[in-house]
């Protein structure tokens, strides 16, 4: 039904159409926040040369009598989504390689790479998803239970989280992984009893086998782009923040933007790890005068993840005494990179998910504005998984924007309750204490760790429940979000944490005409539903990107 809603479009062309005069879409309900913090509604969405230029009632169609007219036939519109933390790159990649998440046990696993091998009969299996705390027992895999399935050629699966790598025994061989390899600070090699790699690799020691994996080729990264793309499209998101790029990535974007062959709006941050950071901040701030690309921001690590026992805590693991995880860097290496980045203009955007984590990243930026100033920079600590409850309000003093991604909670729950004690969980996921301190919070997903789908956030951020509706009544409720505040992490305030609040976020004047059209009213359906939305167009500047 709503194809015929575009049936002109199709005749006219979707893209000579869009700037062609002023363009109505009315009989839809329509919600927008607003940069002065209402939630407004509205039934008609105005827009020419790719802006809004007013939104109103069924009185507005009087005022624009020459206006093409679109019938939106009922259905809800909202801002395009933007997702704060996200990897394209990686998303693309996975969905051409070997996807094993949810997989529920090593044999699971392993016939799904059997699959894929037969289908892919040359070179390095490369696949991601794997999390040892579905399976039974929990343990961490082996090389061993790889090679049952997989021993004549190099495997090397990513945890779900990207904190962990499983290789069998080919890899490391390749690797030249043996009894006396050590691991490099800030990464950890599992061993047996007996003392030897078992084949699991924590957050930096990853590289000792990851360096021998064949360069991804040109037409690999481009691919995976703009399969990324499609997909993000799919699911009404119009913006997304790239958490970490590469060189060959930083130069990639610059290209499709300059061809205008972007899929969507791109903030990427650059990787602190990158040996070319230096040569990429001295190049400058890049914006284009579309907001199709910015890249001001520098993605720093500071620890590694909870589901590996590599965030940094203040306190033991609860499930690992004498242990409280990893941090990557030091302070004086965070305020370093901080300072580089701040010199250049750019904002710094800190990995830390431990509570340990983010008090040292709290005490590096603070020490870093005293010395060089960038306070007014937006910086972020992305995740803010486990904060502790003292270290909350310094992320409203040093006015750092907690980027966070409320499907973690959902995900995550069963395992934290294992790793962590009810004393360390206080200030985890802790969304709307931040939001009543005024902080804004910008939401995500961290796909391809999680699925990119927004609507499954936004049901995490206001039920924390998961999909299955688990735990009856959601888990630390008190942290739960309502469906405005849930809204706007996902759109204005999003857009407020890459400088583009005035831009994008939400369909006021004068802004770009980013939206959606979905197929249920997200702010009256029972909660429950709101996972299930489905997109059915998704516009940028105007233009239709994607109809279902």
């Amino acid at each position: 039904m709503i194809k015929s809603l575009f049936l002109s479009i199709s005749i006219l062309g979707a893209s000579s159409f869009a700037f062609a005069q002023t363009t109505l879409i009315h009989n839809i309900q329509g919600y927008t926040p607003t940069n002065a913090g209402a939630l407004a509604q509205f039934s008609v969405l105005v827009f020419k040369d790719g802006k809004v230029v007013k939104t109103g009632n069924d009185l507005t169609l009087k005022q624009f009598p020459q206006a093409t007219r679109i019938d939106g036939l009922g259905k809800t519109l909202l801002p395009g989504l933007i997702d704060a933390h996200g990897h394209i790159i990686g998303l693309g990649n996975n969905l051409l390689r070997l996807d094993i998440r949810g997989s529920r046990s090593i044999k699971e696993v392993g016939e799904k790479l059997v699959s894929y091998a037969n289908k892919n009969p040359e070179g390095w299996l490369i696949g991601r998803g794997w999390d040892q705390t579905l399976w039974p027992g929990g343990k961490f895999p082996t090389a061993a239970q790889l090679d049952k399935y997989i021993s004549n050629r190099p495997v090397v699966l990513t945890r779900v989280d990207g904190h962990a790598i499983w290789a069998n025994s080919q890899a490391m061989k390749l690797a030249k992984i043996e009894a006396h390899t050590q691991a490099p600070k800030g990464g950890e090699i599992i061993r047996g009893a007996d003392g030897l790699p078992t084949g699991v690799f924590i957050d930096k020691a990853e590289s000792l086998v990851n360096q021998h994996i064949p360069a991804t080729l040109p037409t690999q990264r481009k691919r995976a782009l703009e399969v990324a793309g499609k997909h993000l499209l799919s699911l009404g998101i119009t913006s997304t923040h790239d958490a970490g790029i590469d060189y060959n990535t930083w130069l990639l974007y610059q290209d499709y933007a300059k061809q205008k062959k972007l899929p969507l709006r791109i903030y990427a941050m650059l990787g602190a790890n990158d040996d070319k950071l230096e040569s990429m901040l001295k190049h400058g701030v890049i914006k284009d005068t579309q907001d199709f690309l910015s890249i001001r921001s520098v993605k720093i690590y500071a620890d590694g993840a909870l589901g590996s026992r590599g965030a940094a805590l203040i306190k033991d693991y609860h499930d690992r005494k004498n242990y409280q995880g990893l941090m990557l860097e030091t302070q004086p290496k965070l305020e370093a990179l901080l300072t580089q980045s701040f010199k250049h203009g750019f904002s710094a955007h800190t990995h830390a998910i431990g509570d340990r984590a983010n008090r040292i990243v709290l005490d590096a930026y603070e020490n870093t504005f005293k010395s060089v100033g960038g306070k007014l920079l937006r910086n972020r600590i992305e995740h803010a998984q486990v904060v502790h409850p003292q270290d909350i309000p310094r992320f409203k003093s040093l006015a750092i924007i907690p980027s966070m991604q409320p499907v973690h909670a959902t995900s995550d729950m069963n395992m934290a309750q294992l790793r962590l004690s009810d004393a360390q969980l206080q200030g985890a996921y802790a969304w709307q204490t931040f939001i009543k301190q005024g902080s804004k919070v910008a939401f995500g997903s961290d796909f391809p760790v999680e699925l990119a789908n927004p609507f499954h956030g936004l049901y995490a951020a206001i039920t924390r429940m998961s999909r299955a509706q688990k735990p009856k009544g959601g888990w630390r409720v008190n942290e739960a979000v309502t469906r405005a505040q849930a809204l706007r992490a996902f759109t204005l305030d999003a857009a407020y944490s890459e400088f583009r609040e005035y831009k994008t976020g939400s369909l006021e004047q004068g802004k770009w005409a980013d939206f959606i059209l979905i197929d249920k009213d997200f702010m009256n359906i029972d909660q429950h539903e709101i996972d299930d939305i489905q997109v059915e167009q998704t516009w940028i500047a105007g233009k239709l990107k994607y109809q279902g």
